[in-house]
């Protein structure tokens, strides 16, 4: 594997389905890939050590990589209706959240960035502390009442009933609703210095991937069950559903306007540094 390009990506159904027939050799002309799975708040940390030739990141680290990394136009997850929320024990409002402790799991993830931006707005003073936690921990802190809410990603919107909490507030719904426009999640960026040819060549493998993945759902079955930590595969195929969607086959004009609007509106607040005028261009 010594020619192959190191590529992190999590372990969740969205990316392994996505992954599935660059990373076993099946896009043609497609050049191979060295996987290693990590969490996103370890893949943030990753690409501002300049780590990795390929990575999925949060839309929220950009600010801070694009002088190092691309973002590629694909591969990536956004979407309408799958917003990171806010949990509770107790049913409440948003400004019962005042000076109150929240958990949520990395401080440089989209989700708090859309966290910090609803606050900012609904939460009056502000929330009390912010506890980083692994978002596979959020859950149960809040139901064992170590902390007083939690923010939740991924298939944590499936199964939160389960520990008997109640939705707050939904991050994306405000977010929508707001703008208009899809929410950042997760971005594919791959090193700048692979040169622009070689950049080309990994946006169409990535869109074919995809495409690849639709046209057998079947066929990443195993492999996305492998790595799905014991996550019920109905689960699973759920999250697929809200995850990979017409945005990871081409952000397109809709979903350039929503990095962009993300990112100019946190700088607005100050919670990222400013892009450059050309930072997301590609090719």
């Amino acid at each position: 594997m010594s020619d192959a390009l190191k590529i992190a990506y999590s372990p969740c159904p969205n990316d392994t389905f996505v992954f599935h027939a660059w990373a076993h050799g099946k896009v043609p002309g497609a050049p191979a890939l060295d996987v290693t799975f990590a969490d996103i708040d370890i893949t943030n940390g990753m690409a501002e050590r300049g780590e990795f030739d390929i990575l999925k990141v949060s839309y929220a680290v950009l600010p801070w990589v694009l002088e190092e990394y691309a973002l590629l136009p694909c591969g990536g997850a956004l979407g309408r209706g799958c917003g990171p929320l806010v949990l509770t024990k107790e049913p409440g409002e948003a400004k019962d959240l005042a000076g109150r402790t929240v958990a949520v799991p990395s401080e440089r993830s989209t989700a708090y960035l859309l966290f910090r931006l609803w606050a900012a707005e609904e939460v009056p003073g502000g929330v009390g502390e912010v506890k980083v936690l692994p978002f596979d921990e959020i859950m149960p802190a809040v139901r064992d009442g170590r902390v007083d809410a939690g923010l939740v990603i991924h298939e944590a919107r499936f199964t939160y009933q389960n520990y008997g909490l109640g939705c707050l507030a939904d991050m994306g719904e405000h977010w929508e609703r707001t703008t208009g426009l899809p929410i950042p999640l997760g971005a594919i960026i791959a090193k700048r210095s692979l040169g622009a040819e070689r950049l080309r060549e990994l946006a169409v493998a990535a869109r074919e991937s995809v495409r690849m993945a639709w046209d057998d759902t079947e066929a990443s079955r195993a492999y996305v069950l492998e790595h799905a930590q014991e996550m019920d595969p109905a689960v699973a195929d759920q999250h697929i559903g809200l995850y990979v969607n017409e945005f990871t086959a081409d952000l397109g004009e809709n979903g350039y306007a929503a990095v962009r609007g993300l990112l100019t509106r946190a700088a607005a607040e100050g919670l990222v540094p400013p892009l450059g005028r050309d930072a997301l261009s590609f090719g």
